[in-house]
């Protein structure tokens, strides 16, 4: 009888949720670029003094068999790493998850971050990054380089940001608030704010128009670049320099 109750009690619960762990490290020298493309779940990617990349994808799944529903690929020509960790069929169930960490070299060409649903993490990146996130927040910290980030529906944190000669800060979302602050305030910068539908403030002088329909706000300091532009259809923009 208690064997009875037992069994009925596992069956009741179901199978254990399926976890699969997959890491690859792969040569990433300036000459080459890398690409992920995931569709729910939390993105890192860490810039360190390296010249390979090493990428740890952990997928999870209430089932077994929801694993083969978002396999792994990891592409590889003389100029690009290509990783592909996305649901079939452009599916979008919440409860198959891949997250995924990238440690890649300081000045790493990541020419295509894509993730539909999640949260994406940039820390310490020097190089090129273009990251989408259509559902989701993106928090870049200690970075600079040539940075095009946009979001969807989500907020954009980006922290302890500099700017580099020739570089771009390029910072985008349709809902969600922006919020930048500079390490230091720049001697040459051009920079541009649009909020369609918020509001703009800053700690650096921004030539302002106001008073009716879309806030747009600009300056031209010393050199008028590096340039950092930064547009919000519905939410506020916030710059902070020191």
């Amino acid at each position: 009888m208690l064997f009875r109750l037992a069994l009925a009690a596992v069956l009741a619960i179901g199978p254990a949720p399926a976890t699969d762990t997959q890491s690859r490290t792969v040569a990433l020298p300036a000459a080459r670029s890398l690409t992920l493309e995931t569709t729910v779940g939390n993105v890192r990617i860490v810039g360190e003094p390296r010249q390979d990349a090493s990428i740890e994808i952990v997928r999870q799944a209430p089932r077994p068999e929801g694993l083969a529903r978002m396999p792994v690929t990891i592409d590889e020509t003389a100029t690009e790493v290509r990783v592909r960790a996305a649901q079939l069929e452009g599916a979008t169930d919440p409860a198959l998850t891949t997250d995924v960490t990238l440690r890649v070299p300081y000045e790493a060409r990541l020419s295509s971050i894509r993730l539909r649903e999640g949260r994406l993490t940039l820390v310490r990146l020097r190089g090129v990054v273009t990251a989408d996130v259509r559902r989701g927040s993106i928090d870049a910290a200690d970075s600079e380089g040539t940075l095009r980030l946009e979001s969807g529906i989500g907020d954009i944190v980006a922290d302890r940001m500099r700017l580099s000669p020739g570089g771009l800060l390029r910072l985008r979302t349709f809902n969600g608030d922006v919020r930048l602050t500079l390490e230091q305030r720049p001697a040459d910068a051009r920079i541009m704010a649009l909020a369609l539908n918020g509001t703009i403030t800053s700690d650096i002088t921004l030539t302002m128009k106001d008073t009716w329909g879309p806030r747009w706000g600009e300056a031209t300091l010393g050199r008028g670049e590096p340039v950092i532009s930064i547009d919000v259809i519905t939410g506020t923009i916030q710059i902070n320099a020191p």
